[in-house]
């Protein structure tokens, strides 16, 4: 049933007021590691998880089920904010969190105000563990829902301990201030009348998303923070989540996550503090909890000893990211000049991949492989005796065989190569500044997409045909060579690596999968030795 509506209205004064005296309150809490006494910022029970957009991986699907109760658990899946009419039990939304083992996604969703302030519509809410705001424009679910039973109802998960959360429009529609809750623009960020106000699961809180992906960094602290000083602003890249539980919030996923107006000093030349996954910060305090390089052997001074060849004037440039466990325990650049708009400078600029491209384009085709469309003992090129597989696994040298690897995948595929590589790999993981050239098969990427690459690898098994071990499988007759990837191991640990160079120069992508560990460097020096670099940094990480 459908009826038209009016927009709930507020008086803007009103909630400037209450978010003074929200962030007065919470401005005067314990230190950055008390959490007793009841919350100020987040819910006293259950969680909150708030995403960036963009996609998102099993570490943060999997986290929500977890907060939920379970596979078992109801989730009810809320649309609104996409603005459409009708979305159907199985609409597109509802098959993440199916893939990732939900077993219980139930739609919500209704274009009647009076609906929604029903008791027959909230019922579903009231057995289940998790809610979940979809993307789109966070206006609609003010309009829609503000005010109703159903926002009550949402707010008793939390009460009963369950977790609310969303991504990027069903982030900002969690805090107390909405940002970019405009209707006729997402693109205006501050409150809009009768928009100024969210659902409030996070108190005296402002969010942004695809901050990143959409170079938003400055945002936040251009607008909101000068004209709201005591609200906390806090913001996300996509693929990224906040998982706040009481006034403490561990980020998790594929990039960084942003504080403005914290209590911690900002990083150099921003305008925000970065927060990497594995990192933990108190919403109340406003200050950092912990941080995960903290759990590992490294020190940033190591690094930078590591790197000081490429922070002298003049020197090439260079970036690096080590993970492990799904938290990042270093990503840091040298000799790369400030970005515009606050952009990491471990994103912008790309780096040539070099040849660890085979590593990429190896994933394409098994992709294509698994499609029935090609088989990687299929002749490189017509007339050819060199295969895919032995062209991937360096078997065979081959004259322009990236060349002749991209048509042949974009012939037996039936899809332009660039639009496979968008839609086989770059889109199941959010890479959105890594690009390939159609003609040469060559990448150019930095280290923060290649981590996500990483982790596509980890739990993506769509990338390949049975399991992502086809990648590192040996191929019979070699000395570990694999599709695109050379297999060993380093002090008694299976050791996957891929070199921009045949011997190990320029660049390196090595995992450790035992550790769930990976290093990943990118240097604009022909002659650097990556792999030494990789080694020198991989005796201190896996003492442990």
């Amino acid at each position: 049933m459908t009826t038209p509506f009016a927009p709930r209205v507020r008086l803007a004064l009103l909630f400037g007021a209450l978010v003074l005296a929200s962030c007065v309150s919470m401005s005067q809490g314990p230190s950055a590691t008390d959490t007793a006494g009841p919350p100020k910022v987040g819910p006293p029970h259950g969680s909150v998880v708030v995403v960036g957009g963009g996609s998102m991986g099993p570490e943060i699907l999997g986290k929500f089920i977890e907060l939920a109760g379970g596979p078992d658990a109801l989730i009810i899946d809320v649309p609104a904010a996409g603005g459409d009419t009708i979305y159907p039990p199985d609409w597109q939304g509802t098959r993440a969190f199916k893939a990732a083992g939900a077993k219980n996604v139930f739609v919500l969703h209704t274009n009647n105000r009076k609906v929604a302030d029903s008791d027959s519509f909230i019922a579903p809410i009231k057995r289940a563990g998790g809610v979940w705001f979809e993307g789109g424009r966070q206006f609609h679910l003010v309009d829609l829902y503000a005010g109703t039973k159903t926002e009550q109802a949402f707010h008793e998960v939390l009460e009963r301990g369950g977790v609310t959360g969303g991504s990027s429009a069903g982030a900002s529609i969690l805090s107390s201030y909405m940002v970019r809750g405009a209707p006729s623009s997402n693109n205006l960020i501050m409150a809009y009348p009768g928009y100024e106000k969210a659902f409030g699961f996070l108190r005296g809180v402002a969010i942004d998303q695809h901050v990143v992906a959409r170079e938003r960094l400055a945002d936040l602290a251009d607008s909101i923070i000068p004209k709201y000083p005591e609200l906390l602003g806090i913001s996300e890249d996509e693929g990224t989540a906040w998982v706040v539980r009481g006034d403490v919030a561990e980020i998790i996923g594929r990039n960084r996550a942003f504080v403005y107006g914290g209590k911690d000093a900002n990083d150099p030349g921003a305008p925000f503090l970065t927060l990497h996954p594995g990192d933990k910060y108190n919403l109340a305090t406003r200050r950092i909890v912990h941080r995960a390089i903290e759990e590992s052997s490294l020190t940033q001074a190591f690094i930078d000893s590591t790197f000081a060849n490429f922070a002298t004037p003049g020197a090439p440039a260079a970036t690096v990211l080590v993970a492990q466990n799904g938290k990042v325990f270093i990503s840091s650049s040298y000799g790369i000049a400030p970005q515009r708009k606050y952009m990491p400078t471990t994103t912008i600029p790309n780096f040539p991949l070099g040849e660890l491209s085979y590593a990429l384009n190896a994933t394409a085709a098994l992709a294509v492989e698994r499609d029935g469309k090609l088989k990687l003992d299929d002749p490189l090129a017509d007339g050819g005796t060199a295969t895919v597989r032995q062209f991937l696994s360096r078997q065979a040298d081959v004259p322009d065989g990236s060349r002749q690897l991209v048509a042949l995948l974009a012939k037996k595929s039936g899809t332009p190569y660039a639009q496979l590589i968008t839609r086989r790999i770059m889109t199941p993981i959010g890479m959105h500044k890594t690009v390939a050239d159609s003609v040469t098969g060559m990448f150019e990427s930095n280290v923060d997409e290649l981590y996500r690459f990483e982790l596509g690898l980890t739990t993506i098994k769509a990338f390949t045909t049975d399991s992502v071990s086809n990648l590192f499988t040996p191929i019979s007759g070699t000395s570990g060579s694999a599709l695109g990837w050379r297999v060993d191991t380093y002090r008694g640990l299976a050791r996957q690596s891929a070199f921009g160079t045949p011997d190990g120069k320029r660049n390196a992508f090595v995992r450790f999968p035992e550790r769930r560990a990976v290093i990943i460097i990118l240097t604009s020096a022909a002659n650097a030795d990556a792999s030494a670099l990789v080694d020198r940094i991989a005796e201190r990480l896996l003492k442990r």
